[in-house]
């Protein structure tokens, strides 16, 4: 198969299966011809897409496609074929899933672990008493109102964007607007609108403690969703012509590895010392916070990010009961019964039910490639597949396997 008309198919295998599965496709800049010629016709099965998606992949050994290319619309192929038979109703249980649509298989993390960081988290938190406690009081003491919340983005992503164009090219054009929304299941949403150009919701009331607000906007924009779909779409797409790029699928190693750069976000941008950093920042918007107290505590909760992850396995595997799921989340990730409550119903969504293993496993199997003075640009232009990435030694020397602790903050939106 010509390799032209290889990609085509595959834009158009994307596009068929957000027709199918709402949701599938996270953005999409190819040719409007091509969209609307999907959007023409009938709704596919999915035993259709799934025949497709093996007749492109049955193709790509003898497409004359560079390696790095065939390997990544490999996965991403394979990834789909797995989402097809999953809603063609082949039984398959939530960890063949997982690795059907991101080659990483899902394990528990250790309690024992928990309790340790529960025993540090105490210790890092000011007052006495149960760690959860203090932490809630800590992040409505410094909650950011929601009248200001957009002023201190605003602020944050000015101030980003600067330290990542001091290291990164970026399209003069490029462009993050906010837009600032109440009563969404998420704290912040990016949709790459193309040319250089995004859109960020953030959801007010979401927004809460100022401390998880650098992380959050370093993930939604500068150096995350927003930079690295900017620099892939001038290396891979303008100046390579590798249009594949120019479509985001959910549930496939693309945005398994999106999700982990972004989380990835702030320690690239600033590194260690971003919480005083942040403060600063912040201080011109009129938003106080301890800065330093918020990166301490952060690293702790590092250690609880799996407990995410199990509770998608509790819920999926165990048959555990919602209410079981919000317990056990309130008791090992901390976290407060409402919040515990909308992550469940976030996992227990069917569009949504595996993407919280891309917030865990995506950020863990980059661990020991952040590292300060690393290039920036090299991480937000590079077409990886999670398999080719576990094989290639980090910079430190470790593989960064998945089940490793990471070294990066999250800024789950969805949390």
């Amino acid at each position: 198969m010509d390799p032209s008309e290889l990609v085509r198919g595959y834009l158009r295998l994307g596009l068929r299966f957000g027709r199918l599965d709402d949701g599938t496709v996270l953005s999409c800049t190819a040719d409007p011809r091509t969209c609307r010629g999907v959007e023409r016709e009938p709704v596919s099965s999915p035993g259709a897409l799934v025949a497709q998606a093996a007749r492109l992949r049955a193709a790509l050994p003898d497409s004359g496609l560079p390696e790095v290319r065939a390997r990544f619309l490999d996965a991403q192929l394979a990834a789909l074929e797995c989402r097809g038979r999953k809603l063609a109703g082949q039984p398959m249980s939530f960890r063949d899933e997982v690795e059907g649509c991101f080659q990483v298989r899902p394990e528990r993390g250790d309690p024992e672990r928990y309790r340790q960081a529960h025993a540090e988290l105490s210790d890092v938190l000011p007052g006495s008493g149960d760690p959860a406690a203090r932490l809630a009081l800590l992040s409505e003491r410094e909650r950011v109102p929601p009248e200001v919340v957009p002023r201190a983005v605003r602020a944050l992503s000015a101030a980003l964007r600067a330290r990542v164009r001091a290291r990164v090219e970026l399209p003069t054009q490029e462009q993050v607007r906010y837009r600032f929304v109440r009563a969404r299941p998420w704290a912040a949403l990016h949709r790459y609108l193309g040319e250089f150009r995004s859109l960020v919701a953030i959801d007010l009331e979401r927004a809460g403690w100022a401390g998880n607000l650098p992380a959050l906007v370093a993930h939604e924009s500068y150096p995350g969703h927003h930079a690295e779909h900017c620099r892939k779409e001038r290396l891979l797409v303008d100046e390579r012509g590798w249009h594949e790029h120019r479509i985001a699928l959910r549930d496939t190693p693309q945005s398994l590895l999106a999700e982990g750069l972004a989380d990835a976000g702030l320690r690239l941008a600033v590194g260690p010392g971003w919480g005083r950093w942040a403060s600063e920042v912040l201080a011109e918007s009129g938003v106080a916070f301890d800065g330093e107290l918020a990166e301490r505590v952060h690293d702790v909760l590092l250690r609880l990010r799996r407990v995410r992850l199990d509770a998608a396995l509790w819920l999926h595997e165990d048959g555990a009961g919602e209410d079981e799921v919000v317990a056990r989340l309130v008791r090992w990730a901390c976290l407060p019964a409402a919040r515990a409550r909308a992550f469940v119903r976030f996992i227990a969504d069917p569009r949504w039910r595996l993407y919280a293993v891309t917030y865990v496993v995506g950020a863990e199997l980059l661990h020991g490639r952040i590292a300060a003075g690393e290039d920036l640009g090299k991480r937000l232009g590079e077409p990886w597949t999670p398999v080719a990435l576990a094989d290639v030694p980090s910079v430190n020397g470790r593989a960064g396997l998945p089940g490793e602790s990471a070294l990066i903050r999250s800024a789950d939106a969805f949390s």
